[in-house]
């Protein structure tokens, strides 16, 4: 469905001085550095495929987005989304795809959302029976009714937002690019798109590449996820894999009847390295991290609980957010 081969694009950035000097002599100089944002990138996404594609700000997601788009045309190496080369067959790549950009709309401002629609079916040139049976789909996902014949501009940034994923969706698209789609949305609203593009997926096999800073998002939505910055590619693979590799520590906190002084030693006791187990004990608390591949919460919570008088004890995972954190400190 979607092929990225060694995808570069370099941009030049006209060198400035400082100073009044400085900008009377950037007038008549031709000085340019060149900035790249996208490093070799390649993969490929297969049709009916949920894919969060995730960095920090100026990772160059969003310039690899405008490629795969076509509103950017690449410096080296080439993009294929449905057979064609979106920056070269713009016209007909448009009618393959759907796009959704979380601060920008593509609604007309001042007529009700109804007459947005209408106006689609023209550009789109949707036949009766087809526009009718989507818009029915999409009111039933979205919710439209409530408030389709209002303005565009009177609408909250839920409703907008549950607007412009219909606008994108109208022409049945066969990939649908998602840049943070539910960013300021409340909890409520945010499940709903959510299960919008679950259900888009599931009936249309629809395939979404899916950007957000919103982790939750992605541990919803998809299955896989890419990971990029400073403009190359740092992960391609499953949550499930990322967490394995990654996420292999775990956070036990024992609550218990009464103050201890000194550690309970229990890496020795386990025959284990401090970097495989570290204990700490904070008041009527003892907190030990631990890594899940070497030993786990019940065998630890088996040494201990003829010390102690266990109270409660809870486990925590490494979370996604600490993972990502962890790869871009270069710290996995």
């Amino acid at each position: 469905m979607i092929v990225v081969e060694n995808l570069s694009k370099d941009f030049k950035i006209k060198i400035k001085e400082e100073g009044l000097k400085g900008a009377v002599k950037g007038l008549f100089s031709n000085k340019c550095e060149i900035k790249s944002a996208v490093k070799d990138i390649s993969f490929t996404i297969n049709e009916g495929e949920i894919v969060g594609y995730i960095g920090s700000n100026g990772a160059g997601k969003s310039t690899s987005i405008k490629m795969m788009t076509g509103i950017l045309t690449p410096t080296k190496g080439r993009v294929i989304v449905n057979g064609k080369i979106p920056y070269k067959d713009r016209e007909n790549n448009a009618k393959d795809i759907g796009v959704v950009f979380g601060q920008r709309t593509q609604l007309w401002w001042d007529i009700p959302l109804r007459e947005t629609f209408k106006i689609l079916k023209v550009i789109y040139d949707i036949n009766d029976d087809e526009f009718k049976e989507k818009m029915k789909f999409l009111n039933d996902i979205l919710e439209l009714e409530e408030f389709i014949e209002r303005p565009v501009r009177t609408l909250s940034l839920g409703q907008r937002m549950r607007a412009d994923i219909a606008a994108s969706l109208i022409h049945g698209p066969k990939v649908l690019y998602l840049d943070e789609p539910t960013i300021g949305l409340d909890v409520v609203v945010k499940e709903k798109v959510r299960d919008a593009i679950k259900l888009l997926n599931e009936r249309y096999n629809t395939t979404v590449i899916l950007t957000t800073h919103d982790l939750s998002d992605i541990e919803e939505l998809c299955n896989r996820i890419i990971i990029i910055d400073k403009g190359m590619k740092l992960y391609d693979g499953t949550l499930e894999d990322i967490k394995n590799k990654f996420g292999s520590d775990k956070i036990l906190n024992i609550k218990i009847k009464e103050h201890i002084e000194n550690k309970l030693n229990i890496n020795e006791i386990l025959n284990l390295s401090e970097e495989d187990l570290q204990e700490e004990i904070k008041d009527k608390e003892i907190i030990i991290k631990f890594n899940k591949n070497k030993t786990t919460s019940s065998e630890i919570i088996s040494k201990i609980i003829d010390k102690v008088n266990i109270i409660d004890f809870a486990i925590k995972e490494t979370t996604l957010e600490e993972i990502i954190k962890k790869i871009y400190k270069d710290e996995v």
